[in-house]
């Protein structure tokens, strides 16, 4: 293979394409597979400058080319870049080029090895693509993953919220059903023993005693319609059947009749005052607010002495419809006061007053539908005052 002869050969039989440049960049020898590579007849590219095989792009590559001649070395190109040859019909094809310069007494040489790499592009292309497709559909299934995670998270977050909901409406029965077997004992029991002695004085005349009773009859009877109310409207609001409906209201004459229904509650001596001031017309929920005051003045009625003054005022703004309940009685310390709207809370100083610790609590439910705000200044044996805002 020294031979000239076997030095043709392998020039001429070569898989790869080679061609052989002087120092102007001019082609002087071309082999076959170079030639059917770029699409040229046989010698069609002799004498012609290597820039004819190189894309227009690469307008750069005769600078390189005189770079390369000042200091010839042995070196592959496109390290670092990637290199495309121009056909002869104008198409692109990705290459790959490797440089050894020689040198005789005809002068400066430089033989190029150039090989297709069209099909290793392609397999490069296809892994990219296959990468690309293979990321997506693996992040496409992360954020299923992601969204059954989040669902299974809320699925379970509902569960726990429903299981306590559950436990705590269990609870809130059982506390109920104690409570109401205790609570419905006491006035049953004054009732049957009031109605006897009622009988009994009716027939010695004793008109006295006999109004006595009947008063503790009415007390028991109206202790019962309370215990009634408190259960009714907790059940209600747990099944989310309460609705705020506003309507327009005449304040003075609405809040007037709801006194005057409350004044049957008062015990001997007690006294309910109502003032009014301001815009005589307001919007609210007709049975919500009277739900609300009903507890309220109730409250203030069984918690104030004999001779207690209850308050009742009311101001109309066009921003708001003020009311406020204000009583002498027994007040709240300041360590039940934190605790005061919870279920079934009884303050220490009213454990001896009949009462289900339901009221307040259904009063700030009634309060949240109706947007408003409810809040209270007390002080043990002087009294409670409640203020609730509905806003217009």
């Amino acid at each position: 293979m020294q031979t000239k002869e076997g030095i043709d050969a392998l020039f001429l039989y070569a898989t790869e394409g080679i061609l052989i440049t002087n120092e102007k960049g001019e082609i002087i020898r071309i082999n076959p597979s170079a030639e059917k590579l770029f699409r040229y007849e046989r010698t069609e590219l002799l004498g012609k400058t290597i820039e004819v095989l190189i894309p227009k792009r690469f307008s750069a590559h005769t600078r390189h080319r005189k770079h390369y001649n000042e200091n010839p070395h042995a070196r592959a190109m496109g390290a670092d870049m990637e290199l495309y040859g121009l056909r002869k019909d104008g198409t692109e094809l990705p290459v790959e080029i490797s440089l050894s310069p020689y040198s005789n007494l005809e002068g400066k040489f430089v033989v190029a090895f150039i090989i297709d790499i069209t099909l290793r592009k392609q397999s490069e292309e296809r892994l990219k693509n296959y990468s690309a497709e293979l990321e997506k559909q693996v992040r496409n299934r992360t954020l299923i993953l992601e969204e059954a995670i989040r669902e299974l998270e809320r699925t379970k977050k509902e569960l726990h919220n429903a299981l306590n909901k559950e436990k705590e409406l269990s609870e809130l029965k059982s506390r109920f059903v104690s409570m109401a077997s205790h609570e419905f004992r006491t006035p049953l029991t004054t009732m049957m023993s009031s109605l006897s002695l009622v009988t009994k004085y009716g027939e010695q005349n004793d008109k006295e005693s006999q109004s006595k009773h009947v008063s503790k009859i009415k007390t028991s009877i109206n202790n019962l319609t309370d215990i009634l109310n408190d259960f009714l409207s907790v059940s209600k609001l747990e099944e989310g059947k309460v609705e705020n409906m506003p309507e327009e209201i005449y304040i003075k004459d609405y809040i007037a009749e709801i006194v005057s229904e409350m004044k049957t509650m008062t015990v001997t001596g007690q006294e309910i005052k109502y003032f009014h001031s301001g815009n005589e017309m307001a919007l609210a929920d007709k049975k919500l607010l009277k739900n609300i005051l009903f507890n309220l003045i109730s409250n203030a009625i069984k918690f104030s002495p004999h001779a207690g003054i209850i308050e009742i005022i009311s101001k109309g703004s066009n921003s708001s419809l003020k009311i406020v309940v204000k009583d002498n009685g027994i007040g709240i310390s300041k360590a039940d006061q934190k605790h005061l709207f919870e279920r079934f809370f009884r303050a220490h100083n009213a454990t001896h007053i009949q009462g289900t610790g339901l009221g307040l609590n259904i009063v700030t439910k009634y309060t949240e539908l109706m947007n408003a705000s409810i809040d209270f200044e007390s002080e043990e044996n002087k009294g409670t005052t409640f203020t609730l805002i509905i806003p217009q």
